[in-house]
């Protein structure tokens, strides 16, 4: 897989581990740091494609190193890989840039196929975190300063299709692009070519900030998350 990864965490049998594993498979891991300020001379020296980033790290932790690195570099792909499902982290990464949120539970050929989806455009949710993402948006004033009133009248006038519209309907709830495919009678590469148009035409950067943008256009029913 051509694709230049910095880890950071700040428990370095975790950094080993997970760096054998991604090179186990042919994913080259570039560097590693142990801190968000770390994490962020790593990313200005090496130019990596991807960064996979522990949240509570010392000295500058990983929300920080994440508004940090997307203000000077946003052209690289964040993941915040993290033991933490706790919501204000969850709502602070997507509101900050990030790629995608996953927890640490993944197992290691889910953490590479969820890599791969990451490089061809799509954005790695752990399971139930959209769910909370349209609890955050669909209840809350709290809003992403990306998806602007400028964005919601978008779709006032017409700027999304009604096949887009049914796509973006399916994807915000969860379902992966195949089931939505197979429910829109769409082949899989389709429903992914309708989302990078949906994402294009909003103005917004990936899958989390879609959800967070159907959830306050009452596109999706927000619903509990379950415990």
């Amino acid at each position: 897989m051509a694709m230049k990864l910095i880890l950071a965490d700040d428990h370095p049998l975790f950094l080993e581990g997970l760096q054998y594993v991604l090179e186990t498979f042919g994913i080259e891991v570039a560097g590693v740091a142990q801190d968000g300020r770390e994490a962020l001379a790593k990313a200005q020296l090496l130019k990596p494609d991807i960064i996979l980033m522990d949240i509570k790290m010392p000295i500058c932790s990983g929300i920080d190193a994440l508004r940090l690195i997307k203000a000077e570099m946003p052209e690289i792909k964040i993941v915040m890989l993290t033991t933490s499902d706790e919501d204000d982290d969850l709502f602070d990464a997507v509101k900050y840039g990030a790629s995608g949120y996953l927890l640490k539970n993944a197992n290691a050929k889910d953490l590479v196929n969820m890599l791969s989806d990451l490089e061809k455009g799509e954005v790695p949710l752990s399971p139930g975190l959209a769910a909370r993402l349209l609890e955050e948006f669909g209840c809350s004033n709290t809003y992403n300063d990306k998806i602007s009133q400028q964005t919601l009248a978008d779709v006032k006038r017409g700027k999304l299709t009604k096949r887009q519209l049914e796509v973006l309907n399916m994807v915000a709830r969860g379902i992966p692009y195949k089931e939505a495919g197979d429910a829109l009678g769409l082949t899989e590469r389709t429903v992914k070519y309708h989302m990078g148009r949906i994402i294009e035409l909003l103005h917004l950067e990936n899958r989390a900030q879609v959800i967070a943008y159907a959830a306050r256009m009452g596109l999706v029913e927000a619903k509990k998350p379950e415990i």
